[in-house]
């Protein structure tokens, strides 16, 4: 995260939404001294306090959870890209990258695989409800057996969240007109949206 201040300026609740309207990130932990990796969606409940995943046996986390719980960050990124120094309308200014990133900070332990179902259930109606009209996805549209296989392969996981940080790194430390110049070169357009009017809390 960029240690400037000017670009944590985002509330815990406004961090939480961005975090719960993207629902993927990257799942990191330390076991032995090493670090462990894995992209995964999640579903953050309503208050902020609980991440749900699922992850699977042969993932070196789900091995390293089965000793107990570990503490764990969860990075959430959005709309990043390149800042061309040319674009600011000043002298002297150098490159550099915007961007979007939520931290959840807590300790993640795996539950008890009987939640299995209900954690699958829950994650895929968060997605399929936002594909409204579409008639949602459900487990029961499965032939029987086959889920219940399937998810033998997979582990159930809670993540208490103790931590929340967001940087938004959108050219706020720079003139309006500067910041506005590079929104009009960046190519993600949802990028220069948020650099056009950056978010204050």
């Amino acid at each position: 995260m960029h240690p400037n201040p000017i670009f944590h300026t985002r509330s815990d609740a406004a961090n939480l939404a961005f975090a719960r309207e993207e629902s993927f990130g990257i799942l990191a932990l330390s076991s032995e001294g090493l670090p462990l990796i894995s992209h995964l969606p999640f579903l953050l409940n309503d208050a902020g306090t609980e991440v749900e995943v699922h992850i699977v046996r042969s993932n070196p986390i789900a091995r390293a959870l089965r000793a107990g719980p570990l503490p764990a960050k969860l990075i959430v990124s959005g709309p990043s890209g390149y800042v061309s120094p040319d674009w600011y309308g000043l002298e002297d200014q150098v490159p550099t990258w915007n961007y979007v990133a939520v931290h959840l900070s807590g300790t993640i332990d795996l539950l008890d695989p009987g939640e299995m179902p209900g954690v699958l259930d829950r994650l895929s109606e968060q997605f399929e409800t936002r594909l409204l009209p579409k008639t949602p996805w459900v487990m029961d549209k499965m032939t029987e057996g086959v889920a219940e296989r399937m998810m033998r392969q997979i582990l159930p996981a809670r993540m208490q969240v103790t931590g929340v940080d967001g940087t938004w790194k959108l050219s706020q430390n720079k003139p309006e007109s500067a910041r506005l110049g590079a929104a009009e070169g960046v190519s993600d357009p949802a990028l220069a949206q948020m650099m056009r009017t950056p978010p204050e809390g």
